[in-house]
């Protein structure tokens, strides 16, 4: 079952963190990263990009101060790895994933 959750940052932005399915079918899931102005702008980033399955239900998987960090610092605000984390995978940014 997919999971995720989000953090309000203090200038009213959010990060959304999402564990999914990888698109691409290989098996196994990926945790993607968003910050967007709000929940809803997020989830349409991701649903703009082909994900359209994508919905967050409550917060029991909320972004990890780390994770929040990697968002922040990257040009367009999505990121992804696999999922269970792997400590020597990095974050990837989106197009690498949907562009297999």
């Amino acid at each position: 079952m997919p999971g995720g959750g989000f953090v309000r940052l203090p200038g009213g932005s959010v990060v959304v963190a999402l564990t999914l399915p990888r698109p691409s079918g290989e098996g196994g899931n990926v945790r993607v990263l968003v910050h967007a102005a709000n929940r809803a702008r997020a989830l349409t980033r991701l649903r703009n990009l082909g994900m359209r399955a994508v919905y967050l239900r409550g917060n029991a998987q909320p972004p990890t101060p780390d994770e929040v960090t990697a968002v922040l610092h990257h040009p367009d605000g999505l990121l992804w790895r696999g999922a269970p984390d792997v400590a020597a995978e990095l974050w990837h940014p989106i197009r690498a994933l949907l562009g297999r």
